[in-house]
């Protein structure tokens, strides 16, 4: 079977890439360094001509409000166009848990626009929304410090390693389309403010977490599960944060 990867080339697509690849599948790499630009279109009718797949997990160069929903717009309008052209017979996409209830946000009202295009596109789909990854947690950090103070809310957070986001996606690319939507989470949850604590420690990192409520997440505000998931049985990745940080590249 032959899959393409549009953001092949980045930390969830290598690694499904690499899966595909080792289970004998013609598996492609799309992003601009691989002469795909999905901003314009450039070499996608070439990368997807007798493909049964196309995978999308490209993330937008920019995340100010304006570019970065251009970006998923533009690009998803541009991918879809090419996949119905090209007789696709299932679209898969990445996006992220709660990003419906985090409007306050951007990014995350870019990402519900891209949802939005594929759902209504007519191509057999299914999206994956997960939580946030293991290897994002120092950003989190980073986004909330003031001196040596990291402020962040309470609530909920279930993050999941790269690994396991991959390992997800390539049983959903062999797979039916859902033409719906499933979550995947780590196997563990913790309060944010306790998570990256954890994580700083890990790191020998002596910055202080204080919890603050009125911080939001990266702008938006959180209710206690906003970001964790909301259908019954999740699917769980195997990795847990002890495992991720002693094999973290």
């Amino acid at each position: 079977m032959k899959i393409v990867v549009i953001g092949g080339t980045g930390l969830i697509g290598s690694k499904l890439i690499n899966l595909l690849t080792k289970k004998g599948h013609e598996a492609i790499a799309a992003s601009p360094s691989k002469g795909v630009n999905t901003l314009t279109g450039d070499g996608l009718k070439e990368v997807l001509k007798g493909a049964n797949v196309v995978v999308d997990v490209a993330n937008s160069p920019s995340f100010e409000d304006k570019a970065v929903l251009e970006f998923f717009e533009k690009s998803s309008k541009n991918i879809l166009s090419a996949a119905k052209n090209a007789k696709i017979s299932h679209y898969v996409a990445l996006s992220i848990v709660g990003v419906d209830l985090l409007s306050e946000n951007g990014y995350f009202r870019a990402k519900v626009a891209q949802e939005k295009l594929i759902t209504s596109s007519q191509i057999p789909y299914t999206i994956v929304r997960a939580t946030q990854f293991f290897e994002f947690l120092e950003s989190i950090a980073q986004a909330s410090t003031t001196g040596q103070t990291v402020h962040l809310p309470s609530a909920f957070l279930q993050p999941i390693a790269a690994e396991d986001v991959a390992a997800a996606l390539f049983e959903v690319v062999l797979d039916k389309p859902l033409n719906g939507i499933i979550e995947i989470a780590g196997p563990e949850r913790f309060r944010i403010t306790d998570i990256v604590k954890k994580y700083l420690k890990a790191a020998k990192d002596s910055r202080l977490v204080v919890c603050d409520e009125e911080t939001g997440y990266f702008g938006a505000k959180l209710e206690d599960d906003t970001l964790v998931p909301h259908e019954k049985n999740p699917h769980l990745g195997k990795t847990n944060f002890e495992s991720w940080f002693d094999h973290r590249k």
